[in-house]
C-alpha cells in the first residue's frame, strides 16, 4: 500500500511539473508590445493576427510574457456588445388647468387628442371665467418613448419662495398614478437671484404629467417645459479585420479560402476590381475537410455608377459561426468578378486581453500553442473593484504585429518533453497493475470461518 502512495505522488507531481511549465519558447508565435501610461494594468486589443497566430479560436494559448520570460497573470474580454445611457431633451406642450376657485379639487376637462394620442384641446367643464383659478399644468409627453427622469420648468408671474406641487401620470388621461412631489424655488438676496428649476422624476414613461400645485393661488406662469429622458443603448463589439487573401478556384467555378483556424466569422469583404460589377453570390463554409459544406450567407455584390459617383456593395454578413474552410459561388449570369480570383477579407468581433505586469519590460504576447490550456482570470480577480469604467480608463499596451517573429521548436525541447510524458504514463501504469495485483490477491485469499 505505501509503495502505491508512493507511486501516485510521484504521478501527482510529474502531472503538475508538465502542466506548471509555462516557457516562453514552447510558443511559435511571438509580437512585442508597446506600452502607453502607467500601469500596473493594461488592456491589449487584440488584432486579427493574433486570432491567426493563435492554435484555438478561443485563444486559450495566448500569453504575456516579461524580459525575463515570466508570464503575467491576464483575463481575456471576448468581443461582446457595450451598453451605455443615453440621455434627450424633449420640449413639450402644456396646457392649464383651471378649477372653481372655491374648491381645491382636481379639474375636470374634456379632452381632444389626434390619432397619435397627442393633446389637441383642453376645455374645462366650470362655468364662469370669473369663478376659474388655475389649480396646474397638464403636460404632453405622448410623443416621448423612453423612460422620464427630470422636469426643468421655467415660470414667471409668480411670487419669490417655493412653490410645491404634486406630480400625477397617466396613459390614458382617466387613470392617474401618483409621481410624488415637486418643489420649484426663486429667491433673491444682494442683487443675486436663485432658481431652482429641475424636478426629478422617477425614470418611468407615461403619456401625460399633471402638475397640480398646493397653493393655488400662487400658481406660476410657465414659460418653458422640457423633459429629459434616458434609455440604454447598445453598440456592438468593432469588427478587426484581417489583411487580404487571395482565394483560390476549385476548378469548378468556385472560390475558396482557408483560414488558420477555425473564427466566428462576422462579416466578409471581398474586392471588386472591375467597374460595373453586379454579381449574385452564395458563400458556404464548413470546419474541417471531411466536413459537410453548409450554405452560410447569399447577396448581391456590386461597383456600379450612380448619380455620378460610384456605389460600392463588397460585404456580407456572416452569423458568427467557427468556420475555417469558404467557398464562393457566383452567379454567372451577372458576368462573375473578373478575370482573376478575387481577394477577401475577413472579420471577428474585437477581443482585449488585460495583464497585470509584473517584472522587467518589455513585454511580449505569445500564442500558438496546441496543447495549452486557458491560464485566464475573471476581470474581476484580476482588478479588485472592477467596473466598466475602470476598464475603459486602462492604459493601452499596443501589439506590434510588423515585428511579429515565429519560434522554431527545438529537438531536445521536445525530447525533453517527450520523455516526462512517457515517464508520467509509465508511472500511472504501474500504479494500475500493482492495483490489480493487490485486488486478485485479495481474491485468492481464502475466506476465515
Amino acid at each position: 500500500m505505501r509503495i502505491i502512495v508512493t507511486l501516485l505522488a510521484l504521478s501527482l507531481s510529474l502531472i503538475h511539473g508538465v502542466q506548471a511549465e509555462e516557457r516562453e519558447q514552447d510558443y511559435r508565435q511571438h509580437m512585442p508590445l508597446t506600452v502607453e501610461g502607467v500601469g500596473p494594468w493594461y488592456r491589449v486589443e487584440l488584432p486579427m493576427a493574433v486570432h491567426h497566430a493563435a492554435r484555438h479560436g478561443d485563444l486559450r494559448d495566448v500569453r504575456i510574457f516579461n524580459a525575463q520570460g515570466q508570464a503575467q497573470a491576464y483575463a481575456l474580454l471576448p468581443g461582446r456588445s457595450e451598453s451605455r445611457d443615453e440621455e434627450q431633451e424633449h420640449g413639450v406642450r402644456w396646457f392649464p388647468l383651471y378649477a372653481d376657485a372655491q374648491q381645491s379639487g382636481v379639474p375636470r376637462l374634456r379632452v381632444q387628442r389626434s390619432t397619435d394620442g397627442t393633446l389637441i384641446e383642453l376645455t374645462d367643464d366650470e362655468p364662469g371665467p370669473a369663478q376659474r383659478q388655475l389649480r396646474g399644468w397638464l403636460l404632453d409627453a405622448s410623443a416621448i418613448e423612453a423612460p422620464l427622469v427630470r422636469l426643468n420648468l421655467s415660470w414667471s408671474g409668480a411670487e419669490e419662495g417655493f412653490q410645491r406641487f404634486a406630480i400625477e401620470a397617466s396613459d390614458d388621461l382617466q387613470h392617474w398614478r401618483s409621481w410624488g412631489e415637486g418643489q420649484v424655488a426663486r429667491l433673491s438676496f444682494a442683487d443675486e437671484r436663485i432658481d431652482q428649476r429641475q424636478v426629478e422624476l422617477p425614470g418611468q414613461r407615461a403619456r401625460y404629467l399633471r402638475l397640480l400645485w398646493h397653493s393655488p393661488q400662487q400658481a406660476p406662469e410657465l414659460d418653458v417645459v422640457t423633459l429629459r429622458s434616458r434609455s440604454q443603448a447598445s453598440s456592438p463589439a468593432p469588427l478587426v479585420w484581417s489583411e487580404p487573401v487571395q482565394a483560390h478556384t476549385d476548378g469548378e467555378g468556385r472560390y475558396a479560402w482557408h483560414l488558420p483556424q477555425a473564427l466566428p466569422l462576422e462579416r466578409l469583404r471581398i474586392t471588386l476590381d472591375e467597374p460595373n460589377t453586379l454579381a449574385p453570390v452564395w458563400i458556404e463554409a464548413r470546419v474541417g475537410d471531411k466536413d459537410a459544406w453548409r450554405a452560410l450567407a447569399s447577396g448581391v455584390l456590386y461597383r456600379l455608377p450612380q448619380d455620378g459617383r460610384e456605389v460600392v456593395q463588397d460585404e456580407l454578413a456572416l452569423p458568427s459561426w467557427p468556420v475555417r474552410q469558404l467557398r464562393l459561388k457566383v452567379d454567372s449570369r451577372g458576368g462573375g468578378l473578373g478575370q482573376q480570383a478575387p481577394s477577401a477579407a475577413f472579420a471577428v468581433r474585437a477581443a482585449q486581453l488585460v495583464f497585470l505586469a509584473r517584472g522587467e519590460p518589455p513585454y511580449s504576447l505569445a500564442a500558438g500553442r496546441s496543447e495549452a490550456t486557458s491560464a485566464a482570470l475573471p476581470i474581476s480577480t484580476l482588478i479588485p473593484d472592477y467596473s466598466a469604467r475602470r476598464l475603459a480608463a486602462l492604459p493601452l499596451a499596443r501589439v506590434d504585429v510588423g515585428s511579429a517573429r515565429t519560434v522554431v521548436e527545438s529537438a531536445p525541447t521536445v525530447a525533453d518533453r517527450d520523455w516526462k510524458r512517457w515517464g508520467l504514463w509509465a508511472v500511472l501504469l504501474l500504479g494500475v497493475a500493482l492495483l490489480a495485483a493487490m485486488a486478485a490477491s485479495l481474491l485468492r485469499r481464502p475466506e476465515k470461518d
